[in-house]
């Protein structure tokens, strides 16, 4: 019975090294009496027991590396700690497992160096402006050397660029003064705006106002002008003689007379004129008055 169950046993342990099941994105390097025999791929697989070996399964799945934060120079001599993230895919499992010993560190150094040249060439402002530039020429120069390691870079990115706190509150400065003169620039070319927008208004209303008076004295200016003209014409028409024009001259003195700034009138010598030929029309006839009162000529009015 022993022996029985000692030979089942067996059986089991050479049916699990013959029998492989390789999960989805994985692949297994399996070497054949220490040399490097094939790949196996997901799936459903068969080994020669104690012949060929199967190395740890790879991860052929996209994977994320974070790298501690590196103390790197800057072309005016700041010095700058930078966090790094690296995405890569191994796609040759055989190359990741016989090109390069340990393959993290291996990116870990070498982005370390190529970030320390590439930040090299730059300035502080720079490298703070210039991330998708930097991240371009990172994974430009990882991808090319990790190429023959079977690896893929897909993506770099910076997490973090932090310059010394020195240099930071001298930048919050600099970046609060910028935006307090921006402010200020701001709030003059308002003012500037309002005085010449209220110059403009008050230019306009002054033109219209005068317009307006212009318009009102040529309307007024052409009234009086088709009166005058009206009343000339209707005088015209009437034939008036001189009586009558003289009473209307009587009529008119005492509107000439007033006035607040009149202190002093002085009646015209056209007055006494004027009133003989009044008092000659109201008077009686040459016929009608008695022939021993004759009419005597009528004195100027004190």
């Amino acid at each position: 019975m022993i022996a029985v169950v000692v030979i089942l046993l067996f059986a089991l342990f050479v049916a699990s090294q013959t029998i492989r099941i390789i999960p989805q994105a994985r692949a297994g390097v399996v070497e054949r009496l220490g040399r490097y025999s094939r790949t196996l791929q997901p799936g459903l697989t068969i080994v020669l027991p104690f012949i060929d070996r199967v190395k740890p399964l790879i991860d052929l799945r996209e994977q994320v590396i974070s790298f501690p934060p590196n103390g790197v120079i800057t072309e005016d001599n700041v010095t700058v700690n930078i966090d790094t993230v690296l995405y890569f895919t191994i796609t040759d499992p055989k190359s990741a497992s016989y090109e390069v010993a340990n393959p993290l560190q291996a990116i870990e150094q070498l982005t370390v160096t190529t970030l320390r040249n590439v930040i090299g060439g730059l300035t502080l402002e720079q490298s703070l402006t210039s991330r998708d530039q930097i991240n371009s020429q990172l994974r430009i120069v990882l991808d090319e050397a990790t190429g023959k390691w079977g690896i893929r870079i897909n993506r770099v990115e910076l997490k973090a660029v932090d310059p010394p706190a020195g240099i930071q509150e001298a930048m919050e400065k600099q970046m609060r003064a910028e935006r307090d003169r921006r402010a200020a620039i701001l709030t003059a070319e308002g003012s500037k705006q309002s005085q010449i927008l209220d110059a403009e208004g008050e230019k306009q209303s002054a033109v219209l106002r005068a317009e307006g008076a212009k318009t009102a004295a040529i309307l007024r200016a052409e009234g009086e002008a088709q009166a005058i003209g009206t009343v000339f014409d209707a005088i015209h028409k009437g034939d008036p003689d001189p009586k009558l024009l003289s009473y209307q001259y009587l009529q008119m003195l005492p509107q000439l007379a007033r006035g607040d700034a009149n202190k002093i009138w002085v009646i015209p010598s056209e007055f006494t004129k004027a009133l003989s030929q009044v008092s000659e029309a109201f008077g009686p006839k040459d016929d009608d008055a008695p022939p021993s009162h004759p009419a005597g000529p009528i004195g100027p009015a004190a």
